[in-house]
């Protein structure tokens, strides 16, 4: 396949088949579907989140007992468990740590190293980029707003060119509005190592979320994911994009009573931002395990609108291994005949 050769990079890094990874969701990213991500050839990651140091020690067990196949893990750095998840998950010696939702200390990168991980970092920006591969990232992951959940500021068009056609020094993974094989055959051929996808694994039979949740993403438009605004920058927060619902508008009324109670100074902004965190993590929950479509967090990326089917993630594996393959023969046929 012509596929292979742009496969190679990616998975070397991952050291798996397919350089196709499953984003880390909380509440869905569970040990069932990341191990079933392996036996399809792909990488999965399990979401760190707000979890308990030692649910999250139970669920890297219990990933390991599914399959023999390489996964990582997922922490995020604002997280309040986030030092005892990283010495937890360093002790543990996972394969990948990927450390998520701010940047992490030089010293958390090393240390993560040093335990035999191989670590992956996002990217939001171009000077952030370059930064956290002067601070020893193995990997990067460029993730436009397109994407469902917690989302950086700039769009995976924008940062493509400015740091995925300069920065050369380590693989870099693209993620945001990507759920075809074709995309991902172009996005391979301008020099990704691999990809993530989000929402499309949503869609699978394999993932146990409420079929209410996949219902709401079958039906949904790429319109219909929107971004949270952020209304003051006293209480800055990190844009999520989910499905409109009532739960969207929930948000709004907790940001202006946080808003007004950082004025009273009834609360500082560490325990206001913790407090926009255990909202997110509890709505998220209630549509995903419960099915409350209407007051829960329906994250989603916009690539929603490209996700209608609920299919076997074998079938997706194989759909995205096609459809980026006969791109490659298209695109070799052209230029065979220039």
């Amino acid at each position: 396949m012509l596929l292979d050769r742009f496969f190679d990079k990616g998975r070397q890094f991952l050291g798996c088949r397919y350089p196709i990874m499953c984003g880390a969701m909380t509440w869905v990213s569970e040990p069932e579907l990341v191990s079933h991500m392996g036996r399809c050839g792909g990488f999965g990651l399990l979401a760190g989140g707000n979890a308990p140091v030692d649910v999250l020690e139970n669920q890297i067990k219990k990933t390991r007992s599914l399959s023999s196949d390489p996964f990582g893990v997922n922490l995020i750095t604002i997280a309040p468990a986030y030092q005892d998840q990283l010495d937890m998950v360093c002790g543990m010696g996972c394969d990948v740590i990927v450390f998520a939702g701010s940047i992490p200390k030089e010293n958390e990168i090393q240390r993560a190293k040093d335990s035999g991980a191989r670590v992956i970092c996002f990217a939001p920006t171009e000077q952030l980029a370059l930064k956290l591969v002067k601070m020893g990232t193995d990997a990067l992951v460029l993730e436009g707003s397109e994407a469902g959940g917690h989302i950086g500021p700039v769009s995976l068009t924008v940062l493509i060119q400015q740091i995925l056609f300069v920065v050369d020094s380590v693989p870099i993974f693209v993620a945001g509005g990507i759920a075809t094989g074709r995309m991902m055959a172009h996005l391979l051929m301008m020099g990704a190592a691999g990809i993530q996808m989000g929402t499309r694994f949503v869609m699978s039979e394999e993932c146990a979320v409420h079929p209410d949740f996949k219902e709401s993403f079958r039906r949904a438009k790429a319109r219909d994911a929107v971004a949270t605004p952020q209304f003051d920058s006293r209480l800055p927060v990190i844009p999520v994009r989910a499905l409109k619902n009532v739960g969207t508008d929930e948000f709004g009324k907790l940001q202006l009573s946080l808003i007004r109670k950082l004025e009273d100074q009834t609360i500082d902004r560490t325990e206001a931002q913790y407090e926009v965190e255990r909202f997110w993590m509890g709505a998220l929950r209630n549509a995903v395990v419960d099915g409350d479509m209407k007051n829960g967090s329906l994250m989603a990326g916009q690539s929603v609108g490209l996700a209608d089917k609920i299919l076997p993630l074998q079938d997706i594996f194989d759909e995205l291994i096609n459809d980026a393959e006969a791109e490659m023969q298209r695109l070799a046929k052209c230029f065979s005949e220039i």
